[in-house]
């Protein structure tokens, strides 16, 4: 069964369930896709009526909101030692997070407002202003703000989109060995990684 079709199988048993987890996951630090999921089930909402466009944006933006204050607390708790293992545990290169540092330092607490629209922000900034000692009140006011507007954008594109879910699936099957092809190959990688390392280990 294609992907998609399984995804939006599941949303519609389990709509606004699935994007509290996942927009709760990504924002706290973990690499799910969020934004896709909540685009599906916006989708959804258009073109099935199964879920509800308002309820949608109110469970994204809790979860999200959650989710980065989660992620600022385990980076606030965990310091430094704790960015370089995850960063390292998730893949996540060297100039993303040195980009998110400086966009946090020069700017300081606004940009949370506009991070998750910035690519590679939207994972990392809960956790990377928590290590940088960003003070919690004020990130905690441009995270909500920020969560709101992310989440009503994202799921106003969906909704008003639905119209052209059936283009969307039509292409995506054509996709389909595209996806295959591209998941072998960063299975292959990984796997040619780990073991390079492990052989560089005394």
């Amino acid at each position: 069964m294609h992907i998609f079709a399984i995804l939006k199988e599941h949303l519609a048993h389990h709509g606004y369930s699935t994007i509290a987890v996942a927009l709760l996951l990504e924002n706290a630090g973990i690499p799910v896709p969020g934004e896709t999921i909540l685009l599906l089930a916006s989708f959804l909402a258009y073109s099935e009526h199964q879920l509800s466009l308002p309820w949608i944006i109110v469970t994204g933006t809790i979860a999200a909101t959650l989710g980065d204050n989660l992620g600022f607390t385990i980076g606030h708790c965990g310091g430094r030692p704790f960015l370089d293992r995850y960063q390292h545990f998730f893949r996540i290169p060297d100039h993303v997070v040195e980009r998110g540092e400086k966009l946090l330092q020069h700017y300081g607490s606004p940009i949370i407002f506009v991070a998750r629209f910035i690519f590679g922000m939207r994972v990392i900034a809960g956790p990377l202003a928590g290590v940088l000692g960003m003070p919690w009140a004020r990130f905690a006011l441009f995270n909500f703000l920020g969560a709101a507007l992310w989440v009503t954008v994202i799921a106003s594109v969906g909704y008003f989109f639905g119209s052209q879910w059936e283009t969307l699936m039509r292409v995506m099957r054509g996709a389909n060995v595209f996806f295959a092809i591209a998941a072998v190959a960063v299975v292959a990688v990984v796997w040619w990684r780990h073991k390079r390392s492990s052989q560089r280990r005394p």
